[in-house]
């Protein structure tokens, strides 16, 4: 893409609301536009970001055996009613009136609807186990949005739903997706850590959220240091091994603490000697739920056991807040001069910089190694505007592309270009060819 012809509004001051480094860099590197309080329109360098996010988000749901679908955003308020939610979730849900009167809602998540999917159509053991997600807009009506998309009023969420037979088997369903989040979180370059949590109106009595590590985390954490190191993304998962599944939860849970509000001390569920005990910051970007027969009761969602047996549907649902996870990533990855995303994650996998727009010999240089970018698969954003260099640096650094080439006429006489690393500023003079193999090894597998 020529950024001459693309959409990029970037800013050079930072909009007096803005009170939190990732919504200051997501307005200034032109990602997204207010529309009203805690509601936003993805511009195109946000969205994206945030399709790059579900792309991955989908991989991994789908590796881990959860199925796709996708439901309505308006929702009926019968369902709600016949589960006990209606009147119990509070002014956070926003309520509708149809033409017709009848009772509608801005679904703020999707138990109701997706018991009642599953109970229309599965009678039997031979049905389960069962997980079903999608990724769809909710909305919340939050008594104060702020900090942009982190606490916004309408944000996409990934949001799945598992049925099994009976409570043990429901576990293994929740622990996979515990190790399916972890695996996603690490493929976007975060570290997650599982914290024993609150079920709050989704109900139940076993939770657990995932906070990103960030210095900038709303939520204050102790963390053993010796997790700190583990790549989780290099092992072989069998998401049908239930022992597998459960020792990587049980190495994994545990060993991150809150600081106890009373004490001021960290309250770990696990034994961590004291000299591994760091603290940091997290932010909350997942949260997943076991709550039993909370809505397949009421709802009627009933199977057959092997012995003929009727019984209630164990069930379980799962969050990951997807638009919520673009500002969670800069908020882990920033520095002064803007965003610095991982490469899973950004918008284009390299920046090339013509130091020399107008001139003959510089632009026939970038529009080859541009063609030969392209030609290896490489999402690439052109710098081609009349612009000084200094400008188009600070614009590259800006929106935190995480390599970005450059060509000028001294360069050129030596037959070199230099490449950059954004993360830390590193920088190699290579041969144009040398470059694009570098790169493409880079995303190799991504």
């Amino acid at each position: 893409m020529r950024l001459t012809r693309y959409f990029l509004p970037v800013l050079k001051e930072t909009p007096a609301e803005a009170q939190i480094v990732s919504h200051r860099l997501m307005l200034r590197a032109g990602m997204v536009r207010q529309a009203s309080a805690g509601i936003y329109s993805w511009l195109p360098l946000g969205y994206k970001v945030l399709r790059r996010i579900e792309e991955i988000v989908h991989q991994e749901q789908q590796r881990a055996g959860a199925i796709p679908v996708l439901m309505p955003t308006i929702q009926s308020a019968d369902l709600w009613r016949q589960s006990g939610r209606y009147d119990d979730y509070g002014p956070e849900m926003l309520r509708i009136t149809d033409r017709h009167d009848r009772d509608m809602l801005y679904g703020p998540t999707n138990e109701e609807q997706i018991t009642e999917i599953f109970q229309a159509y599965c009678s039997s053991y031979r049905d389960v186990p069962k997980n079903l997600y999608h990724i769809q807009w909710k909305f919340r009506d939050e008594v104060r949005p702020r900090f942009g998309v982190m606490r916004g009023r309408e944000f996409l969420m990934k949001d799945a739903y598992s049925f099994d037979l009976d409570k043990a088997s429901a576990i293994h369903s929740y622990n996979q997706m515990m190790v399916s989040y972890l695996r996603t979180f690490g493929r976007m370059g975060l570290k997650a850590v599982p914290m024993r949590a609150e079920s709050g109106p989704i109900g139940g009595d076993y939770a657990h959220e995932f906070l990103i590590l960030a210095e900038t985390g709303e939520t204050q954490v102790f963390v053993d240091s010796e997790l700190l190191d583990l790549n989780f993304q290099d092992r072989e998962i069998d998401y049908h091994d239930q022992a597998q599944i459960q020792a990587i939860c049980d190495e994994w849970t545990g060993a991150y603490a809150r600081t106890d509000d009373t004490h001021d001390q960290a309250v770990f569920e696990v034994e961590v000697p004291k000299e591994r005990q760091v603290t940091a910051r997290g932010i909350e970007v997942g949260h997943i739920f076991y709550f039993g027969t909370k809505y397949s009761e009421p709802l009627g969602a009933m199977i057959a056991t092997p012995e003929g047996e009727r019984v209630a549907v164990h069930s379980g649902s799962y969050g990951i807040g997807v638009s919520r996870l673009v500002g969670g990533i800069i908020e882990a990855s920033h520095d002064d001069k803007g965003i610095i995303w991982p490469e899973s994650v950004t918008p284009f996998d390299v920046g090339l910089v013509n130091l020399k727009q107008g001139d003959a010999e510089t632009d026939a240089a970038c529009e080859a190694l541009y063609g030969q970018l392209k030609a290896a698969g490489l999402d690439v954003l052109y710098d081609d505007r009349d612009e000084r260099a200094g400008a188009k640096f600070a614009t590259m650094e800006l929106i935190g592309l995480p390599w970005r080439v450059t060509i000028g006429p001294r360069g050129l006489q030596s037959g070199t270009a230099e490449l950059t690393w954004r993360r830390t500023g590193e920088t190699h003079e290579v041969s144009p060819e040398d470059a694009v193999s570098r790169l493409a090894e880079t995303y190799r597998g991504l």
